[in-house]
C-alpha cells in the first residue's frame, strides 16, 4: 500500500523517468562502465562463397549438358547456379536422357535444348565444355570434360555416361564448396 507522503509514480527509478535526466540541481548518475567486446578471431570464420554461375556446354544440349545441369541443380543448388546449352541444339532432349535421369529421381520438366546465344554469355563464372570442341567464353574459366556423346547409343551406354557426368559434377560441387574453384 502506498502512503500519502510517498511521491506519486515512484518506483525503482525514483520520481523522474530515467530518459528525462536528473532534476535541476541533482547530480547526474554516471553511466555504467561496460567492458569492450572481445576481439573476434577471424581465423576460424569461414566465409561462404556465393554460388558460382556454371554453364554446361555440349553439342546438342540433348544429353550430356542436360544431365550435368540436372545433377548440379539436384546436388549443388547451394554452390552452383546451373544452366546448359549446345553448339548446335537438337530439337528435343533425347528420350533416354529423360529415362536415365528419371531412374535417379530427377525430372527435366520444362527443360529444352538451348543454343549458346540463348544464355547470358557474360554472366558465367565457369564454362564446363563437354562438346569436345575448342570453346571460350568471355569472363568464364573454361574446364574441359572428356565425356563420350551417347546420342544414338543404347541404354547401357547412356547409364555409363550419366554415371561419369554425375561423378564429375559431384567433384565440381566439392571443389566449389571448398573454394578451389
Amino acid at each position: 500500500m502506498v502512503s500519502d507522503n510517498a511521491p506519486r509514480n515512484s518506483g525503482i527509478r525514483g520520481v523522474r523517468h530515467r530518459l528525462l535526466g536528473p532534476r535541476a540541481g541533482e547530480p547526474a548518475r554516471p553511466e555504467p562502465v561496460r567492458p569492450a567486446p572481445a576481439a573476434i578471431a577471424l581465423t576460424n570464420v569461414s566465409v561462404k562463397p556465393l554460388p558460382r554461375r556454371v554453364l554446361f556446354l555440349c553439342i546438342g544440349n540433348s544429353c550430356r549438358s542436360q544431365m550435368a545441369e540436372a545433377f548440379a541443380m539436384k546436388y549443388g543448388a547451394d554452390a552452383i547456379i546451373a544452366r546448359s546449352a549446345g553448339l548446335a541444339p537438337a530439337v528435343i532432349i533425347a528420350p533416354l536422357t529423360h529415362q536415365i535421369l528419371a531412374e535417379r529421381n530427377i525430372q527435366l520438366t520444362g527443360h529444352f535444348p538451348k543454343m549458346l546465344d540463348m544464355t547470358n554469355r557474360d554472366a558465367n563464372d565457369l564454362l564446363i565444355n563437354i562438346s569436345g570442341e575448342s570453346v571460350s567464353l568471355r569472363g568464364a574459366q573454361v574446364i574441359d570434360w572428356d565425356v563420350d556423346d551417347p546420342i544414338g547409343l543404347d541404354e547401357e551406354f547412356f547409364r555409363k555416361v550419366a554415371d561419369q557426368i554425375e561423378n564429375l559434377v559431384m567433384r565440381l560441387i566439392l571443389d566449389i564448396r571448398n573454394g578451389s574453384l
